[in-house]
């Protein structure tokens, strides 16, 4: 995903989009592990995912810190 996609999400959502995120990157490294995982670089992929969702989750953030 890219970051606008996220930048349209609320902090709930955002927060709901990191932990699915999470759990399909312990699935992935478990098939790696495993030799199951036909594509290597969707850890990448859901880790630069995670990255993006948690930059525009702080920013949410500072921005409702800011307007208090």
């Amino acid at each position: 995903m890219k970051a606008k996609d996220f930048k349209g999400m609320t902090a709930n959502e955002l927060t709901t989009k990191i932990a699915e995120l999470k759990a399909e990157l312990f699935n992935l490294r478990f098939q790696n592990a495993t030799n199951q995982l036909g594509n290597p670089m969707r850890i990448v992929e859901v880790k630069k995912d995670i990255a993006r969702a948690s930059t525009v989750l702080r920013q949410v953030e500072l921005s409702a810190q800011s307007q208090r």
